[in-house]
């Protein structure tokens, strides 16, 4: 009777612990599939801030349906067929880690110091009577503290800045944090990303940038923010070259995105 009684014991344990560990188990699933819903809603609501789309309080879901997105081959900037690689579905962070996916980057051209970079990249078209009107690209790299991670949008001519946003990142709050900053991203407009050559030249500088012409590729500094200013040049130095959005913008500049 001992023995039965013990046995029952263990076996009552061993349940308790194995519902125990579902529970747990679907609660994190569950809490995980909620992370990555909002994560989701984050980057959408970041896509039309950057687009100058976004309405507060309006459905995010609704107003993404007016921007098309895309994946692109950073290699040669071509568009893939959606049916080839569906937009929806593809996380371009987890590809960067992936060995088939991503690659490890030359020290030498990884000016934003992300280490490795996926080959594919997402592209989100806005359109206005048919005719393209943005192409909101998403840009990340390293700060003074964190991974700055945002979206620049670029006008029909794929050279001048139409908006920027950054929403995820880890820097100072107060000094850093104002990369976030309405104001200071507002400022952004009209500038060019490209200077005659065909060379990145869009960078923040300290202080203010100088008006007309000579500060066409100039954004203004942030008081106290070296480090994290330091970063956004970077990443945007390698974003527009040849690792990054080049490819993409030189062919699709003179048209063919429409037929893309």
């Amino acid at each position: 009777m001992a023995k039965e009684s013990t046995a029952r014991t263990v076996l009552t344990v061993l349940l308790l612990a194995l519902v125990c560990s579902t529970l747990v188990a679907g609660t994190a699933v569950g809490l995980r599939e909620r992370q990555e819903a909002n994560q989701r809603q984050d980057e959408m609501r970041n896509v039309l801030i950057a687009a100058d789309l976004y309405q507060p309080g309006a459905d995010v879901e609704e107003l993404f349906k007016t921007v098309e997105a895309r994946i692109i081959n950073l290699e040669d900037g071509a568009l893939l067929p959606p049916e080839k690689m569906d937009p929806a579905e593809y996380n371009q962070l987890k590809a960067a880690l992936d060995r088939e996916l991503g690659r490890e980057l030359p020290k030498d051209a990884d000016q934003a110091r992300l280490g490795r970079r996926e080959d594919y990249s997402l592209v989100y078209l806005v359109r206005e009577n048919g005719e393209l009107a943005k192409v909101v690209l998403p840009i990340r790299g390293r700060g003074m503290w964190s991974m700055m991670h945002g979206y620049v949008a670029l006008g029909p001519d794929l050279n001048t800045v139409a908006g920027a946003t950054f929403y995820r990142h880890g820097e100072t709050p107060g000094l850093g944090s104002e990369i976030e900053n309405r104001d200071w991203l507002a400022g952004w407009r009209g500038k060019k990303v490209y200077d005659a050559d065909g060379r990145p030249a869009l960078r923040v500088v300290k202080g203010e940038a100088p008006p007309g012409e000579e500060g066409r590729h100039q954004i203004d500094g942030i008081s106290s923010a070296t480090g994290t200013l330091r970063g956004v040049s970077d990443l945007l130095q390698f974003w527009f070259g040849d690792h990054g959005f080049k490819p993409f913008l030189e062919r699709y500049r003179d048209g063919g995105i429409h037929n893309g």
